[in-house]
């Protein structure tokens, strides 16, 4: 069983930078297999002893990964047609997890709820209050002066 994965895939496994089918076809494979087991830890003991490769630092790092500006100018479509076929590969074909996580998030904060309406319209008549108080007291210091 231990073929069907790559060192590789073992060590995204750990980091959790798999796409979800992929994570569970190797948990599953982990599950009925001790040999498997032991290779992984193996691994996780290797990769814990500070071996600092630059594929390691790169996946750790999520070096690949978009900024989180550059995921909302995605999601807005307002990135140049090269960056945004480059993040479009990594959360479609690459699947990382932690960008499919970010888009989601942010996209379910960009949905309008009438919950969501209520708290920012009594933000935003509070804030007005506050600023329309501020602009009177300013007017009134400057004409004392």
């Amino acid at each position: 069983m231990q073929a069907a994965f790559t060192d590789h895939e073992l060590l995204a496994w750990l980091e959790e930078q798999l796409p979800v089918d992929r994570m569970a076809a190797i948990e599953k494979a982990l599950r009925d297999s001790e040999p498997l087991q032991r290779h992984v830890a193996l691994l996780a003991r290797r990769r814990d002893q500070g071996g600092h490769s630059i594929g390691e630092i790169w996946r750790r790092l999520r070096l690949s990964c978009p900024t989180r500006a550059d995921l909302g100018s995605y999601l807005l479509e307002t990135l140049d047609a090269d960056h945004a076929a480059y993040v479009a590969f990594h959360v479609q074909t690459i699947g990382c997890r932690f960008c499919l996580a970010l888009l989601d998030d942010m996209q379910q904060s960009q949905q309008r709820t009438p919950e969501r309406e209520t708290r920012r319209r009594k933000i935003f008549e509070s804030s007005a209050g506050l600023l329309g108080r501020d602009a009177s007291a300013t007017e009134a210091d400057s004409f004392q002066e």
